[in-house]
């Protein structure tokens, strides 16, 4: 049977989960369709369709998609749901806030944050801050699933050429309305997109020293900044630069942290970083067993001598 992968996208263009999204559903085996909801979203749906490896795109335009409610677009993903064994989604605020629903009236279970394919109806899936690797097996016949997309390399975004079919939109459910939105603008990339990170932790003493220390590094690299959740709880970062298991979960290809002791929490969200460099002062610091390169420095002195040679 086909597999459908619910496409993430801002109308516009798609967002890179969903091409992580598009490889799991490829390890699972059978062709794979996306389907694309939205309004004025025939961009996205024409990336879908260039994504290589798919067979198929499903684009549902209408007023009532526009928002991305998840009623909406729950009840759009039911009305194709019938022929397909799979429906996948990304791991993210938009994919775990219409999968449960989509599960629910399917009356199967959900399987959460899968990282591996071991076979079409066994999964692995991290547990207790990533410390342990479940192993999942589904009897459903239609698996709802959520994709970790640390978990997957990419399927290449160019290289495909599926047929775009439009289908008919639903009408507007009524279960919810959309009020407004406060999107944060970032001068850098974002966070889970990011190809470089350089994150803080509570050693950076205050908001202002994470400024002054942080930003030249980041400047040089073009990298996004992000923080531990002790530094967001003291209120030196805003919410939105938290890594970990509370925060994003992030593979970078360089993850470079400074004053960050390295709780499990924290490792959670960005231990699967291709190359991860750690700075502190603390010997004993977690966050060194995990790293590929350490420096034991006081990161207030060994921060702005990185940026001076680079």
């Amino acid at each position: 049977m086909p597999i459908l992968v619910i496409a993430e996208h801002d109308h516009g263009t798609l967002k890179p989960a969903t091409l992580n999204t598009v490889a799991a559903a490829q390890a699972i085996g059978g062709d794979v369709h996306v389907l694309v909801a939205g309004h004025d979203a025939a961009a996205a749906a024409q990336a879908a369709a260039r994504i290589a490896g798919v067979a198929k795109v499903l684009h549902a335009d209408g007023a009532s998609l526009a928002e991305q409610l998840g009623e909406n677009v729950a009840a759009q993903v039911m009305a194709v749901a019938q022929g397909y064994g799979h429906i996948l989604f990304a791991a993210t605020a938009h994919g775990k806030n219409v999968a449960p629903r989509v599960a629910a009236l399917l009356d199967v279970a959900q399987l959460s944050d899968i990282s591996k394919v071991v076979s079409p109806d066994t999964f692995e899936r991290p547990i207790y801050a990533g410390n342990a690797i479940a192993t999942v097996q589904s009897t459903d016949a239609v698996k709802v699933i959520t994709v970790r997309a640390t978990g997957f390399d990419a399927a290449a975004a160019e290289g495909g050429s599926a047929a775009v079919e439009g289908i008919e939109a639903v009408a507007d459910g009524g279960l919810s309305r959309f009020v407004g939105s406060e999107i944060a603008k970032l001068d850098r990339p974002e966070l889970t997109a990011a190809k470089i990170i350089v994150s803080g932790g509570r050693a950076m003493g205050s908001s202002e020293k994470f400024h002054e220390v942080l930003e030249p590094l980041a400047d040089k690299l073009g990298a996004a900044i992000g923080a531990s959740r002790a530094a967001v709880d003291a209120g030196y970062a805003p919410n939105d630069w938290q890594v970990g298991q509370t925060g994003k979960i992030v593979a970078p290809q360089l993850y470079i942290a400074c004053g960050i002791s390295g709780a499990i929490q924290h490792l959670a969200g960005m231990k699967d970083s291709k190359v991860i460099v750690a700075i502190n002062k603390d010997p004993e610091a977690p966050i060194f067993s995990v790293a590929d390169y350490g420096l034991e420095a006081d990161l207030f002195q060994a921060v702005p001598e990185l940026v001076a040679a680079l």
